[in-house]
C-alpha cells in the first residue's frame, strides 16, 4: 500500500473513531483544544498560508464531530489561535498546548483532540513529520503516550 494511501486510510479511521464519540464531545474544554490542535497543526512549519488557513477552516466547519459546536464560533476561535501563533510563534506555542492540556481530565476528549489532530494533518494527504511532532508534543501535554497514536 503507498504511503499517500495508509495516510488517508488511517486519517479516515481517526475520524470514524470521532463520529462513534460525537455525543460525548460537547464540554468548552474539548472545543478549545481542538481549535487550538487545528492551528498547531496548521501552523507546524512555523507558518500559516492563507490558502492552509482556509483549507483547515473549511475542514473544522464540515467536521461532523465539530457540529456540536457553531461553525462560525469554531472559525473565530481558530483563527485567534493561528494569529497568536504568527504573532510569536514560540509563546503563542506554549500557550495553545495550555489550552490543548485543559481536555485531559476527560480521557475521550483527549484522545479526541489527538484524533482531530492526526485528521486535519493527514487531510492534504501528507502527515508530515513536522506535523507527527506537534500532535505527539500534545500527546504529551495531554498525558497521552503517543505510540497510541502510532506517533
Amino acid at each position: 500500500m503507498a504511503l499517500w494511501d495508509r495516510v488517508k486510510e488511517s486519517a479516515a479511521s481517526m475520524q470514524e473513531q470521532l463520529n462513534a464519540k460525537k455525543n460525548d464531545l460537547k464540554s468548552g474544554a474539548f472545543r478549545d483544544a481542538s481549535m487550538a490542535m487545528c492551528a498547531l497543526v496548521a501552523a507546524a512549519d512555523g507558518s500559516v498560508e492563507p490558502a492552509e488557513r482556509q483549507r483547515v477552516a473549511q475542514l473544522i466547519t464540515t467536521n461532523e464531530v465539530l457540529r456540536n459546536f457553531p461553525a462560525d464560533d469554531l472559525r473565530r476561535r481558530f483563527e485567534e489561535y493561528v494569529d497568536k501563533l504568527e504573532a510569536d510563534f514560540e509563546f503563542g506555542r506554549v500557550g495553545l498546548l495550555q489550552d490543548v492540556a485543559k481536555a485531559k481530565k476527560k480521557p475521550a476528549e483527549a484522545r479526541a483532540v489527538v484524533q482531530i489532530g492526526i485528521v486535519i494533518g493527514g487531510a492534504d494527504g501528507d502527515f508530515d513529520d513536522t506535523e507527527k511532532a506537534v500532535v505527539r508534543e500534545a500527546c504529551y501535554s495531554l498525558d497521552l503516550p503517543p505510540a497510541e497514536f502510532d506517533l
